[in-house]
């Protein structure tokens, strides 16, 4: 891959093959300078993911088909889920999260207790009872590490990393050193509902990927 610059010196995936490491650089941030919320809220709104994580800048491109069709599955379950229940409201990216204040953090999906005081700038937001992402090459050491090592700092009950290759789920919870990992079923059962929601994730996969 060729990298392409962005505000502050961000690089952006672009088309040549290379290894898995030098992918992964690609997304790191820009460490000659502090990031703040107002910076990157001053970015161009250009369909690009911008989130900032203690003031480094990460930047994600544009979503493929199979990543949006996975948020939208299983978007769809636990949303319908969380309505029968009364737990919160599902949203998508992009949607900022405040985290504590000065982060700026767009999951793919998330689920919100309730809606924030000040619905015109969605400032104070409370944290997610839920929060998932779907793994893709160029953001799967973020997505294990500096946004993982944050959410559990948030005391963010779960955090779900779905791998479409690999067909499973990793789930982090906030005193978690490793993930458990599932890959038939998975079962959510926040305190408040009833009952558990329950995920046959071979037949997920399968809508999302195709049968093996």
């Amino acid at each position: 891959m060729r990298a392409t610059s962005l505000p502050g010196g961000i690089a952006e995936d672009a088309e040549l093959p290379l290894p898995a490491e030098e992918v992964y650089g690609m997304v790191m941030p820009d460490t000659a300078r502090i990031w703040t919320r107002e910076m990157v809220l001053a970015l161009p709104d250009d369909g690009k993911r911008y989130e900032l994580f203690d003031g480094e800048l990460l930047v994600t491109p544009a979503p493929t088909p199979r990543h949006q069709l996975a948020v939208a599955l299983l978007g769809k379950l636990i949303g319908s889920y969380v309505d029968v229940h009364g737990l919160g409201i599902t949203m998508t990216s992009p949607a900022d999260l405040d985290l504590d204040g000065e982060q700026l953090s767009q999951p793919d999906l998330f689920v919100l207790p309730g809606l924030p005081p000040d619905r015109l700038s969605w400032r104070g937001t409370p944290n997610p009872i839920l929060a998932v992402e779907i793994l893709s090459p160029s953001t799967a050491a973020w997505d294990r590490g500096v946004k993982r090592r944050r959410f559990q700092r948030n005391g963010i009950p779960e955090y779900w990393i779905a791998d479409l290759d690999a067909r499973l789920i990793e789930r982090w919870r906030p005193a978690d050193e490793r993930p458990e990992i599932l890959d038939q079923r998975l079962e959510w059962h926040p305190a408040e509902a009833p009952v558990p929601l329950g995920i046959d994730l071979p037949a997920l996969f399968a809508e999302i990927c195709g049968s093996v």
